[in-house]
């Protein structure tokens, strides 16, 4: 039978409970075994796709075209663990599904109630990862405990062991022990606080990771150990990463945590082999060389609206043995300001997906500089359509070439609404979601990062490049490097006598991780190197 692993976050939000739970992943999988990953979010929104990044931060998209929580790109940087729709799970959907079989009489007339129809529910989204071929079920619960949405949830996984048998099961829980500068010590009551309410609940947990800014020595272990009814071994310290977070799996495994879990759950005890783990963190400890990237989006000020962005560009660094310096610029910032002071200090410009008109003109200014100060650039999603935008504009002669997103009436619409698109009113799950395939042209720069001319990359958009336009761009020196297998959709656009201008229609940053950067990423952070020692 498979095991499960449930790991809930106490004290404060944001402690890093998707990055925990995926390291817990890759060291369980560095022993040899297989992890299935999955988050529960307690909001009520059915997914996150109509969700603003100020309060979300990125949808995170998976092949199958489910738009998830941010977390679930912890889990494919970190793990091999397959992503599909039944990977995040949110109380909406649970919902849902609760009221579709209520309404189909599924019920037979009883009374649905939260217990036990909702959290029947939310066992099975859980159970149902626990197939025959998988070791290790990892389910992140989402929120803090005690927020009163989360409760059906911690309702439910209290369940499971009396389902299964508790000898299937640990609890995780990861907390805070914050350090008080003014009394110069360590503070575990708040640990003690959360742990309790989880009590109460009726989970005992069987390991408390303890997130902390600096060592907090034995005496506080041993506290905590003692007033939350765990081994002192079961205490993990966790302290805060000043390089990167890829450092934290080591860090988990040099304090055992996979050992515990293994002789907790009565695993198999293959030995850990994450030497090439090691070696990167020693390539990002010890970089050659360093590059500044400007970031140009209207979302700058949440950093995580795009985490896996900068996550790639981080992993593309990597690669090179360079740190990447990213510039946060506002797009707005390129309307009214002297783009030399913006932007003449970087190396290398990327402009990301997203939505609405602010800052649209600005992102066009960027490219502009970018295309004729030949600094390399790297175009995503909206990235690619602004791209198109600028060159119709300022090299084909089309002054008033715009996307219909933004100019409905425009007369030349290079970027258009797709036609399926045109009736369809509701908001979520309704654009071009997940993978999808690509035909590269041979000699391109794409075709050169990739070296294959088959790929499959995920989308998530609605407008698209318009084919009316194509050999007028073509003509003027923008090539189509990628196509839609039959020829009708242009992915990719490059300008070949530029030294590195890619934009893609799709989402690389979807497909990075750290030991295998995406290969545009990349070459943009190779090509962009190359600037900045030309300078």
């Amino acid at each position: 039978m498979a095991k499960h692993i449930f790991v809930t976050g106490g004290v404060v939000s944001s402690l890093g409970k998707g990055l925990t739970s995926a390291s817990v992943g890759l060291l369980l999988e560095r022993r040899g075994l297989k992890v299935r990953m999955q988050k529960l979010d307690p909001y009520i929104n059915v997914d996150p796709g109509t969700m603003s990044p100020y309060q979300h931060g990125e949808v995170y998209v998976l092949d199958d075209g489910s738009e998830t929580d941010l977390d679930l790109g912890h889990y494919e940087r970190f793990t091999k663990s397959p992503l599909s729709n039944k990977s995040n799970y949110t109380t909406g959907r649970i919902y849902s599904s609760v009221i579709e079989k209520e309404r189909k009489g599924d019920y037979l007339g009883a009374t649905v109630q939260v217990v036990p129809h909702v959290t029947n529910e939310i066992k099975a989204s859980i159970l149902q990862l626990a197939t025959d071929d998988v070791d290790v079920v990892i389910t992140e619960l989402g929120g803090t405990v005690g927020d009163i949405e989360g409760l059906p949830f911690l309702e439910a996984i209290r369940q499971i062991p009396l389902d299964i048998g508790k000898e299937n099961c640990l609890f995780l829980h990861l907390t805070l022990v914050p350090y008080l500068k003014a009394a110069r010590e360590a503070k575990t009551k708040p640990t003690q606080h959360s742990v309790g309410q989880l009590r109460q609940i009726g989970i005992q947990p069987d390991i408390l990771v303890v997130r902390t800014e600096r060592a907090m020595g034995r005496e506080n272990a041993e506290k905590i150990a003692l007033f939350c009814n765990v081994e002192k071994e079961a205490v993990i310290e966790e302290i805060d990463k000043e390089v990167s977070i890829y450092e934290v799996p080591v860090g988990l495994a040099e304090n055992n945590l996979d050992e515990l879990i293994i002789k907790k759950l009565g695993l198999p005890r293959g030995e850990l082999d994450i030497a090439d783990w090691k070696d990167l963190m020693h390539r990002v400890r010890n970089p050659s060389h360093e590059v500044s990237i400007a970031v140009v989006g209207k979302y700058i000020e949440h950093r995580d609206a795009y985490k896996s962005i900068y996550e790639s560009l981080t992993h593309a660094g990597f690669s090179h043995s360079t740190r990447v310096l990213i510039k946060r610029v506002e797009a707005e910032e390129c309307e009214e300001e002297d783009l030399d002071q913006l932007l003449g200090s970087v190396s290398g410009i990327l402009i990301p997906g997203g939505f609405g008109y602010r800052g649209i003109e600005g992102k066009i200014k960027a490219v502009q500089y970018a295309r004729e100060k030949k600094i390399p650039y790297f175009g995503i999603c909206l990235g690619m359509q602004c791209a198109v935008i600028e060159y119709a504009r300022n090299v084909l002669g089309l002054e008033a070439a715009n996307s219909t997103e933004f100019a409905a009436d425009t007369p030349d619409p290079v970027i258009c609404l797709l036609e399926e698109q045109k009736t369809v009113s509701d908001k979520g799950g309704t654009m071009r979601l997940g993978a999808m395939p690509c035909l590269l042209a041979e000699g391109t720069k794409s075709h050169q990062a990739y070296g294959q001319t088959d790929i499959s990359e995920r989308h998530r958009h609605r407008f698209e490049f318009n084919p009316a336009y194509k050999e007028q761009l073509i003509n003027a020196g923008m090539r189509p490097a990628g196509t839609s297998p039959n020829g009708n959709l242009v992915e990719i656009v490059e300008v070949p006598e530029h030294p590195w201008f890619v934009a893609v229609q799709y989402h690389p940053e979807f497909k990075s991780s750290p030991l295998e950067p995406h290969p545009l990423f990349r070459d943009f952070i190779g090509a962009s190197l190359k600037k900045h020692q030309s300078k």
